[in-house]
């Protein structure tokens, strides 16, 4: 079984342009990514997607693999399924190029999930410990069934807690951010793009969501990493001072 760990990264960003190639710590963003996943024990292969030839030649400079996407993917699955003839892998694993601090031992962790129960679709989640983050929009929660699986993402804090005060409710059970890693195995991701697009995606504004309403399932891995993606000005001074705190 051959494991391909993909990092796709646009030079597109509303809110933050060129983020992938900004400066931390005399590097760009992407390349703190691309060591992290160099890192990964179980990945037989690491390469850059990217629709982006100034990104590419960054990339190519410091040592990664690309491979050249259109520009009209909207989202990093997509980008991946666009390249799945391209590409070898009987498992494929998504990470973000603005995820600077993914932790190694976190994506070996969804390898060895998928190797264990041999899901067609795994992610990660972290513990929510404090009502701010439950109650932010912002913040993806997840439920999860007894098996690990997850029943359903939203922006919303879920499960409600009927009859308590939403303040108490951290404090009353366990609730799950979603982080934003995805492995898939090869068929999933190659049966992506016959995925219509969902009313329940469009609504929240979340990718996982078509998989779900199509009657798939994520197995999920637990974990206490906490993503600092880089996302505004704001981010990347914190990433910069985290940087200093925690090299390498």
């Amino acid at each position: 079984m051959s494991i391909t760990l993909c990092i796709p990264a646009r030079i597109a960003s509303t809110r933050l342009p060129r983020k992938v190639l900004l400066d931390l710590g005399g590097k760009p963003v992407v390349q703190h990514v691309w060591e992290k996943a160099k890192q990964v024990r179980q990945a037989d292969r690491v390469i850059l997607l990217t629709d982006s030839e100034e990104v590419a030649q960054v990339a190519r400079g410091f040592g990664a693999e690309v491979v050249m996407t259109s520009p009209d993917c909207p989202s990093g699955t997509a980008r991946m399924a666009s390249v799945i003839d391209r590409v070898p892998g009987d498992f494929f694993l998504n990470v973000q190029g603005d995820e600077p601090f993914i932790q190694p031992d976190l994506l070996d962790g969804l390898i060895a999930r998928w190797k264990e129960t041999q899901c067609r679709l795994v992610t990660a989640v972290s513990k929510i410990q404090t009502t701010e983050r439950l109650l932010a929009s912002s913040v993806v929660k997840v439920v999860r069934a007894e098996s690990g699986e997850a029943i359903y993402f939203s922006r919303s804090p879920i499960p409600h807690l009927r009859g308590v005060d939403p303040a108490e409710w951290v404090a009353r059970r366990d609730y799950w951010v979603h982080i934003g890693v995805y492995g898939y195995d090869r068929a999933t991701l190659a049966g992506y793009s016959k995925l219509a697009p969902t009313e329940l995606e469009t609504v929240e504004s979340l990718e996982q969501l078509r998989f779900l309403a199509h009657g798939l399932t994520f197995q999920t891995v637990v974990t206490q990493y906490h993503p600092v993606a880089i996302d505004t000005p704001e981010d990347l001074e914190v990433a910069r001072k985290m940087l200093v705190q925690r090299p390498g």
